[in-house]
């Protein structure tokens, strides 16, 4: 008769020398995608935009609402085009790698 009350998950084992796995798949990914650099640009592209949409939009006109709003507003503004914009740059430095190594 077979034991079945033996435990689902086995120790781990070292990997075979063979088997070559690099230290950090991860952060090398991350790093040779430049997404460090691509959030400093992307972010600060956000900044200066929601600066321009507030100065135009809201305080040369003159705001007739609360300023909180606005500033609520601006931060949500800002971190949706900050996000949007590391994006793009990381899909192109991601394309000009692929060709790279074609």
């Amino acid at each position: 008769m077979r034991r079945t009350d033996a435990p689902f998950i086995r120790r781990s084992e070292p990997p075979d020398v063979s088997e070559s796995v690099p230290e950090r798949p991860r952060a090398n990914f991350v790093a040779a995608l430049n997404v460090r650099r691509n959030a400093i640009v992307g972010f600060a592209f956000a900044l200066l935009v929601t600066a321009g949409v507030l100065a135009f939009f809201v305080f040369l006109p003159g705001a007739n609402r609360p300023i909180p709003y606005y500033l609520g507003l601006a931060f949500v503004l800002a971190t949706a085009l900050g996000a949007l914009a590391t994006t793009v740059l990381t899909l192109f430095s991601a394309y000009r790698l692929a060709q790279e190594l074609d």
